[in-house]
């Protein structure tokens, strides 16, 4: 049986055929360009909303180590400062009692009892914060783990200045504080 040979080169004119697998290849594979009405995203609940560059950004400021670290020192500072107004209130003085205060002494001594507070809870929660962000940083994961071991560093650090023995009774004593937290929080 003679078949004949196919031309080396098409003609400029002519436009290449393409074959039945060609057609079969670009159904399957598809083309090179992509266009964003062919995202498909399964609704789960509700509409379904595609971000934009400034909500990806914002999101990307927000989860930042930077950010949930003085977040945590605000919100620590206002947490001790009514944790402090609170104690100064009912705490008696006894130092006190033997002359009459004057209410302007009174108040001084509630503002330097709710500073304190706020103060060390703002550092609290400012290095908790800031070591738990960088030790899920670094393990790539977001478990319970993480709190033990901010907890066991934050405490370690805090206890530290009373000396070694106090601080490895505050890292043990934060880290399981952290961990009992973290368990009744995601059950």
């Amino acid at each position: 049986m003679f078949f004949p040979q196919p031309p080396l080169k098409a003609p400029a004119s002519e436009k290449p055929e393409v074959s039945e697998w060609d057609k079969i290849m670009m159904n399957l594979i598809g083309n090179q360009q992509r266009f964003r009405e062919n995202i498909v995203i399964p609704r789960i609940l509700g509409q379904v909303h595609i971000k934009s560059v400034d909500e990806k950004r914002v999101e990307m400021v927000m989860e930042s180590c930077a950010f949930k670290s003085f977040m945590s020192c605000v919100i620590g500072f206002g947490l001790g400062a009514a944790i402090g107004l609170f104690s100064s209130s009912v705490n008696p003085n006894v130092a006190a009692v033997e002359k009459q205060q004057t209410v302007r002494e009174i108040f001084r001594e509630m503002k330097t009892t709710t500073v304190g507070y706020a103060k060390n809870f703002a550092v609290v929660g400012g290095v908790f914060s800031a070591v738990e962000c960088a030790i899920e940083s670094y393990r790539g994961k977001s478990d319970w783990r993480n709190g033990t071991y901010a907890g066991g560093v934050t405490g370690g650090l805090i206890g530290l200045r009373a000396g070694v023995k106090a601080g490895l009774v505050g890292a043990a004593g934060f880290a399981a504080f952290s961990t009992a937290i973290d368990y009744y929080m995601h059950s």
